[in-house]
C-alpha cells in the first residue's frame, strides 16, 4: 500500500464511525486485512478507536442481558458472553494505548517554573496572595481567577481571545448559558434524537464533559426500568419489554461513545491550552500578572514577605535541586511558614482519614436506648438497578432495591430506607445509621441538618432516591436520626449482614437468583447473623 491509499484509509476511517468500528472489531478478532490494520495503528486514530469500542461494549453487554432474560441456547449464550468479554478487552487495551500516545505527545512540553519565592507565597498565603492577584488583574481589565492553565479563567480568556473571536456562535452560547439540567437534556436528545454539531466547541467542550456522566447515568436509568419490566412478566411473554430493553440498550451505546467523545474533546483543549501558555503572549501575560502580584503582595504583607525571602535564600544554599529552580520545594517551605504562622494551603486542603478510635468506637458516646443499625448497598454495571440491605443491633434487618446513579447514591437509599423503618418500630429511641460510604453520610447528614433534600441531590440524580429523602426529611421524628461513618470490610458483624442483603436484593432484582434460592439464601444470612424470625421489609 502506498503512502497516499493508507493515508486516504485512515481518513475514510476517522470519518466514517460504522467502518472504524467494524475495523476495531475486526482487529480483535483477528480477521483484519494488514492495510486496516496498519491504519488503525495511525496516532490520530488512538481516541477515535476508544469511542468506537465504548459503543460496542455497551451493546455487547446489551446482547448478553437480552440473551438471558430470553429463552435462547445455552451455546448462544456462551458466544455473546465470551464476544462481550473480547470487546471489554479490546475497550481496556485501546484505552491503555491512547494514553501512551497522550504521554508521547506531552513529553517535553512543560510549562515554565515560578519563582521559588511567588510559588512558597501563593501557597503559605493563599488569601493574601489571591488578593493581590485580583487587584492586578482588575487593574489590566482581566477577569477574576488564578492565571493558571488549562483551568483559569484569565488563561481561558486569553485563549478565546486569540481562536475564537470576540463570541462564539449563538446556539453555542445557549449551551453554554443554560442551566444544568437543561443542558443533560440537550445531551440526551444529541444521543436519542439528532446529534448536536455546537458541543465540540471549544466554549462547552469543558461542560460536555463534566455533564456527560450524567447523561449516562440517565441512559442506565431507562435500562434499569426495561430491566424491570422485562422481569415482571414471564419469559415467553417479554418479546415486546426485550426490545424496549434493547432500544435502551442502543440509547445508552450513544451515550456511552458521546462520553468518550466529550473526555477527549475537554483533554484536548487542555492540552492545547498547557501548549498555549508554555510559550508565546499568553506565557508572557501569565509571568507578568503573577510577578506583579508577588510584588503587590510584598507590599501588603511586608512581613510575611520577609519571612518567605529569609527561608528560600536560606533554602538554596543547600538545595541539589536549585540549579532546576526547586520545582518541588516550594510545598515543604509553605508548610514550615504555615507552622509559624501562615495561612496554610487553603487552596489544597489536606483530607484526614478517621483516627482508629474513630473507625471501631464511633459509639461510646451514644445513650444506651440508641437503635444501632448499619446499611450498606450493592449496584450492577450497565444497569442503573441497585440493592440495599441493613442490619440493626435488635436483631431487626431489611433488603429492597431501587434504581441509583452510583453507589453513592445507592447507599443514601439505604441508609434512608432503613432510618424510615427503624424509625417507625422504635417511638422514642434515638437511631443511627452506620454506613461505609462518606459521600453517602455526608449528603444524609447535610440533608438532615438543614431539613433541605436539595443538600443531597448532587448525590441523589434519580426521582426514587430524592423521593426517599424526602420521606425521611418530613418524618415527625427525622430529629432522632444520627447517620455517622463506619469502615467497611473490618470484620464488623452487622456490616457483613447488611452487605450480603444488599448484594442478593441486587441479585434479585435483575433475576439472577430464582425466589426459592433468595429465600434460602436470606434465611442463611440470618442464621450467620443469630436473628430469629423473617426479616422485617424494609421501605421501598
Amino acid at each position: 500500500m502506498t503512502i497516499t491509499e493508507h493515508t486516504q484509509l485512515v481518513r475514510r476511517l476517522a470519518d466514517d464511525f460504522t467502518a472504524l468500528q467494524e475495523a476495531a472489531l475486526a482487529h480483535m478478532n483477528g480477521i483484519c486485512p494488514p492495510e486496516t490494520a496498519a491504519a488503525l495503528e495511525h496516532p490520530s486514530l488512538a481516541g477515535p478507536v476508544t469511542i468506537a469500542l465504548a459503543h460496542a461494549d455497551v451493546l455487547a453487554r446489551g446482547a448478553v442481558r437480552c440473551a438471558e432474560l430470553s429463552v435462547q441456547p445455552p451455546e448462544r449464550l456462551r458466544r455473546l458472553r465470551a464476544h462481550a468479554r473480547r470487546v471489554r478487552r479490546a475497550r481496556s487495551q485501546a484505552e491503555a494505548r491512547y494514553k501512551e500516545q497522550r504521554a508521547r505527545r506531552l513529553t517535553g512540553r512543560s510549562r515554565p517554573v515560578d519563582t521559588l519565592e511567588l510559588r512558597v507565597a501563593r501557597r503559605a498565603f493563599p488569601a493574601a496572595f489571591a488578593e493581590a492577584l485580583r487587584r492586578e488583574l482588575r487593574d489590566r481589565g482581566l477577569p477574576d481567577g488564578t492565571p493558571q492553565a488549562p483551568e483559569s479563567d484569565l488563561a481561558r480568556w486569553a485563549w478565546d481571545r486569540r481562536t475564537a473571536g470576540d463570541e462564539p456562535p449563538a446556539p453555542v452560547r445557549a449551551l453554554r448559558d443554560c442551566d444544568d439540567d437543561a443542558f443533560v437534556q440537550a445531551l440526551l436528545r444529541d444521543a436519542r434524537e439528532e446529534e448536536n454539531p455546537h458541543l465540540p466547541h471549544d466554549a462547552v467542550a469543558e461542560r460536555w464533559s463534566h455533564h456527560a456522566r450524567t447523561a449516562l447515568a440517565w441512559g442506565r436509568y431507562a435500562i434499569g426500568r426495561a430491566e424491570r419490566d422485562a422481569l415482571a412478566c414471564s419469559p415467553s411473554a417479554r418479546h415486546a419489554r426485550l426490545d424496549a430493553l434493547d432500544d435502551a440498550y442502543q440509547d445508552t451505546a450513544v451515550l456511552a461513545a458521546r462520553s468518550r467523545e466529550a473526555q477527549l474533546r475537554a483533554t484536548d483543549l487542555h492540552d492545547r491550552m498547557r501548549a498555549c501558555v508554555t510559550t508565546g503572549p499568553v506565557a508572557e501575560l501569565v509571568a507578568q500578572c503573577r510577578a506583579a502580584a508577588l510584588a503587590r503582595f510584598a507590599d501588603a504583607e511586608p512581613e510575611s514577605w520577609h519571612g518567605v525571602r529569609e527561608l528560600t535564600a536560606e533554602h538554596r544554599a543547600h538545595c541539589p535541586e536549585q540549579a532546576d529552580g526547586c520545582p518541588r520545594c516550594h510545598r515543604a517551605l509553605a508548610a514550615l511558614l504555615a507552622d509559624t504562622g501562615g495561612e496554610g494551603d487553603d487552596e489544597h486542603p489536606t483530607a484526614t482519614a478517621p483516627a482508629d478510635e474513630d473507625r471501631y468506637a464511633v459509639l461510646a458516646d451514644l445513650p444506651e436506648t440508641a437503635v444501632v443499625a448499619v446499611a450498606d448497598a450493592a449496584v450492577g454495571d450497565g444497569s442503573a438497578l441497585c440493592g440495599y440491605g441493613w442490619a440493626a443491633e435488635d436483631g431487626t434487618t431489611g433488603h429492597g432495591d431501587s434504581l441509583a446513579s452510583g453507589s453513592g447514591e445507592a447507599e443514601v437509599i439505604g441508609v434512608c430506607a432503613a432510618a424510615l423503618s427503624l424509625l417507625q418500630q422504635h417511638e422514642e429511641a434515638p437511631v443511627v445509621l452506620l454506613c461505609d460510604s462518606t459521600e453517602a453520610v455526608d449528603a444524609v447528614d447535610a440533608a438532615l441538618h438543614s431539613a433541605d433534600p436539595a443538600a443531597a441531590h448532587r448525590t441523589l440524580l434519580f426521582p426514587e432516591g430524592r423521593q426517599l429523602m424526602d420521606r425521611l426529611l418530613h418524618h415527625r421524628h427525622r430529629h432522632r436520626v444520627q447517620v455517622r461513618w463506619l469502615k467497611g470490610h473490618i470484620g464488623h458483624d452487622l456490616n457483613e449482614t447488611a452487605d450480603a442483603f444488599a448484594r442478593l436484593a441486587l441479585r434479585r432484582a435483575t433475576g439472577r437468583i430464582p425466589p426459592s434460592a433468595a429465600r434460602k439464601e436470606e434465611a442463611r444470612i440470618l442464621r450467620s447473623l443469630g436473628a430469629g424470625g423473617d426479616p422485617l421489609p424494609a421501605a421501598a
